[in-house]
């Protein structure tokens, strides 16, 4: 963390707190790579986009809009970000998790992280939807490396609890009311950009993950520095390495998560409802 990193998150916060025109969002959520169409169920909506933010880099990865929307869903003030940053772009881990300090600044409590990932679990298939239990960083980097401002969190943040066991509850609910199978599970994240090899695949299924992204567990762990009250979805878009006979590649991995946008939609809207409630 960088010395003047504080002022830069307070000054990003305070602009787009300006765009809000008296929003105040309680939660927020962030969408996976292609998984954006959530955002139109926004009420009331405001977008800004990433660029309009200062210190708030936007992204270059297919799939991932670069946009804040402020509004409601099912009653419950939010805040999404359409699309994010990866580290496998280039960013360093303090651009990578610096919308996450800011909406920390921004007094929300509760954060969604969601991905699209790949099955390591061999029951799970592409389009399913796996509510986050507990993750593995694999990338062997760690975003609170370095000096730690304790404005911002403590210098050994607890991970035991990382992803809300509460918040987990919420969406099983909602998953049950409309009638969705949701799985649980450990999300691996590895660095990319590559995808895994079938060895990798077989290390990361006996170390107990279930399934495997580029993403989510800076964020996760920033959020939780943070004090951020945290749950993650990912959505399962393709077998990992080594179980299907076809090649991997993004665009498989965007068409699934667009013919899954429907029940991720739903999932997310539950959510909403019941945190709202």
């Amino acid at each position: 963390m960088t010395s003047d990193a504080y002022s830069r998150i307070q000054l990003a916060a305070s602009v787009l707190r300006e765009h809000f025109d008296g929003r105040e969002p309680r939660a927020a959520l962030v969408l996976g790579s292609a998984l954006g169409p959530f955002a139109e169920a926004v009420i009331d909506a405001v977008s800004v986009p990433f660029d309009e933010i200062p210190h708030v880099r936007s992204p270059t990865a297919q799939g991932h809009a670069g946009r804040f929307v402020a509004g409601t869903v099912r009653n419950l003030p939010v805040l999404v970000m359409s699309g994010r940053l990866h580290a496998y772009e280039g960013w360093s881990l303090e651009d990578v998790t610096f919308p996450i300090r800011v909406i920390a600044a921004l007094g929300i409590e509760t954060i969604v992280l969601t991905n699209a990932a790949g099955g390591v679990d061999l029951s799970l298939a592409a389009g399913d939807l796996m509510v986050i239990e507990d993750h593995l960083n694999l990338t062997g980097i760690h975003p609170l490396t370095g000096p730690n401002d304790e404005r911002l969190g403590p210098r050994f943040p607890d991970m035991t609890n990382a992803y809300d066991p509460e918040l987990r509850e919420m969406f099983y609910v909602a998953a049950a009311k409309i009638g969705l199978t949701l799985r649980g599970g450990v999300y691996a994240g590895l660095s990319g950009p590559s995808y895994e090899t079938p060895a990798e695949v077989r290390m990361l299924r006996a170390v107990g993950a279930h399934a495997v992204g580029m993403s989510t567990v800076h964020e996760a762990i920033v959020a939780r520095h943070s004090g951020l009250r945290l749950a993650g979805i990912s959505c399962i878009t393709n077998a990992a390495a080594g179980e299907s006979s076809s090649p991997l590649s993004h665009t498989e991995v965007m068409n699934t998560a667009l013919r899954s946008a429907e029940a991720f939609q739903a999932l997310l809207e539950g959510f909403c409802e019941k945190l709202a409630s």
